[in-house]
């Protein structure tokens, strides 16, 4: 019974140290905990040269402590004058590395995505996020240390005719390589006594593509502010900005807000 009791009390413990790896643009090569569920309502648009906006349901569920899943649905104003179903996507991710240490870890995963999407193809950015039908897989590493969480990625995307007899037009791209860069910060709380306490993490994340033999590219930084609740609800605000930018494409200039909830021990 002891033991027991005393591997309860780590692993609350462990929580608000792990939260600034619960990146906002970016996932980590960390998972969730084999049998939870978590889901989010996303809300993300821009504002010029007018407002548009794009929703997201999504469910996750972590299938044990070396695989997490996604599925999506996305409806937007984009590509119409109003809102409507776009499709959706499915996402994996394996966890092949963990090296762990106390208040430390340095974890590798490799991921990969599948959309389907009947939007039309009018931007030069593959995103598989509601703009198109395609491929993603790339590998993620992940660094902790104590309260600063440092994450990079880099992937590979293979974009599909779009469903409703939308295809790639010849000078159209076809294939990105995406990277990111992300670091989070556990401010608050400073002293840790139970999984009630009102968690506060900052973010800064680097976020580009490349449309190889095109010469287009691009580099965001997205600031973003989480809050989490009882260790089981997430609130998450985010705006990206260009560093540089010559890319068609609607991600630019974008705010972000989303909800989570996460449901353990299923």
């Amino acid at each position: 019974m002891k033991r027991i009791l005393l591997a309860v009390c780590l692993m609350a413990m462990a929580r608000p140290v792990l939260a600034q790896e619960l990146y906002v643009n970016t996932e980590p090569a960390s998972n969730m905990a084999t049998g939870s569920l978590g889901i989010r309502v996303e809300n993300q648009g821009y504002f010029k040269p007018s407002y548009k906006n794009r929703s997201t349901i999504e469910a996750m569920y972590g299938v044990s402590r070396h695989l997490m899943v996604h599925g999506s649905v996305y409806m937007s104003d984009y590509y119409n004058s109003s809102q409507h179903f776009e499709g959706g996507s499915v996402y994996a991710k394996y966890r092949f590395l963990s090296i762990d240490t106390v208040q430390k870890h340095f974890r590798g995963a490799f991921f990969a995505k599948l959309s389907s999407i009947n939007n039309p193809i009018v931007n030069r950015e593959i995103t598989l996020e509601g703009d198109n039908s395609g491929a993603q897989g790339g590998v993620v590493f992940t660094q902790l240390l104590h309260k600063l969480a440092l994450s990079g990625s880099a992937s590979y995307l293979r974009a599909f005719n779009n469903s409703g007899n939308y295809e790639i037009s010849t000078n159209r791209v076809r294939n990105a390589a995406a990277y990111t860069l992300s670091g989070g910060y556990l401010l608050l709380p400073r002293n840790y006594r139970d999984y009630k306490q009102v968690n506060l993490n900052l973010y800064c994340e680097l976020l580009g593509k490349t449309n190889p033999g095109h010469s287009e590219s691009y580099l965001d930084v997205a600031p973003a502010l989480q809050l989490i609740f009882n260790s089981t609800c997430r609130l998450d605000f985010s705006y990206r900005t260009p560093i540089y930018n010559d890319m068609q494409r609607n991600t630019k200039n974008m705010y972000l807000i989303r909800l989570e909830y996460n449901f353990f021990n299923l």
